[in-house]
């Protein structure tokens, strides 16, 4: 490793004490050292997902955080109500480091050729913590950025990009021939809909305002229906008997969502069947919660029969069942079309610093469709 780099590095944690108190603070962690097929990172951007912000915040009541620690070193606590404690403690007295996915630069790599391939190339990474200077992560757990991409460019290409493409080849490998996703105008959302665009597939997108509808309209979607208006459902049962959706990926989690759409789903079903069954129509339809927008409970009225499931999916289960060599061609696909298909926009940028601050905590934390914001730890 090099001797120009410094001894330390700035990383940020956060920490549940078993008193119920969360605090996330910046610490001074020793210069990771890169192990045989590892590579040492230089941290240039790292976005901030919902996922993260779960693990930054837990159960924490954010609207009572305080600020703390000096000016380099800043810190932010806030209390976890007690009722939310058990949820919390496999995490209690871990100060645990954050950012699933991040870009920046190889300054350093094991002696591994999977290592010594990437040395001073901009790659992205996936494995957590990178809300840090400096990140040592798998050379298999990195990708090559291509020729010119920034780091800002490359920040999001694994969890946003291969989430949206595991929505796609879940539906194919379930036997699905369309797909439902709500909370669609989000970088995530915009991402879905020009993957199902290129590759002819027939997409139901939900979204909450006319402006949305607009925005997606303008990208080509076809079928857009605003949850806000008065004939959503009226707008729901006809994109889903246009399309023939019988899978749908929801962001939003809690609430009554989830629901409306399996019962729009067999309305639509219905309004093709052949003959009646007083247990509902066979053709099975399936809600996939992935997100959770709405922390209320999930909530759904038994309307529609009974060939139906609700469940959650995750990037990294999923990825897992379709394995190494499939995840590698999806990896490589977000490569190909990192400046198109696979574009991320952001509201603005934060320093290590200002993710402490409760000025920036109230914009970031709030997870209003576009308004995702990318962390800059050297700046």
């Amino acid at each position: 490793m090099s001797n120009t780099l410094p001894k330390t590095a700035l990383q940020l944690r956060t920490l549940i004490s078993a008193d119920g108190q969360l605090t996330m603070a910046l610490h001074d962690d020793p210069m990771p050292v890169p192990r045989a097929h590892e590579v040492l990172i230089r941290v240039e951007a790292a976005p901030i997902n919902p996922s993260d912000i779960g693990l930054l915040f837990g159960a924490a009541d954010m609207s009572k955080m305080q600020a703390g620690g000096g000016a380099s070193h800043p810190s932010v606590s806030a209390p976890v109500p007690e009722r939310a404690m058990p949820m919390m403690a496999g995490r209690l007295g871990e100060a645990m480091p954050a950012g699933n996915e991040g870009a920046g630069v190889v300054v350093a790599a094991g002696d591994s050729p999977e290592a010594q391939a990437l040395m001073g190339a901009r790659v992205a990474g996936l494995g957590g913590g990178m809300y840090a200077q400096y990140r040592a992560l798998p050379a298999a757990q990195c990708l090559r950025l291509p020729e010119g991409a920034t780091a800002a460019q490359g920040a999001s290409c694994f969890v946003n990009p291969l989430t949206a493409l595991g929505m796609v080849e879940t539906m194919k490998l379930e036997g699905h021939k369309a797909l439902v996703h709500t909370a669609a105008a989000s970088n995530l959302g915009q991402m879905l809909n020009r993957i199902c665009i290129k590759d002819g597939v027939p997409l139901v997108n939900i979204v909450r305002s006319p402006e949305q509808v607009a925005l997606l309209q303008g990208q080509g979607a076809k079928h857009v229906c605003n949850m806000s208006a008065p004939d959503f459902k009226e707008q729901l049962v006809k994109a889903l008997v246009a399309t023939g959706a019988t899978v749908a990926f929801d962001a939003t989690g809690g609430g009554t969502l989830g629901g409306q759409i399996l019962a729009a789903m067999e309305v639509a079903l219905l309004s093709v069947a052949k003959e009646y069954s007083r247990y509902g129509t066979s053709t099975h339809k399936q809600v996939y919660l992935y997100g959770g927008l709405d922390l209320s409970p999930t909530t759904f009225s038994r309307s529609f029969g009974m060939a139906w499931g609700m469940g959650g999916w995750l990037l990294f289960p999923f990825l897992q069942r379709v394995g190494a060599e499939r995840t590698a061609a999806l990896k490589q696909r977000v490569a190909d079309e990192l400046h198109t298909t696979f574009a991320s926009h952001y509201a603005g940028e934060l320093s290590l610093a200002q993710m402490c601050a409760p000025e920036h905590i109230k914009q970031y934390n709030a997870r209003a469709t576009g308004a995702k914001y990318l962390v800059t730890p050297q700046a």
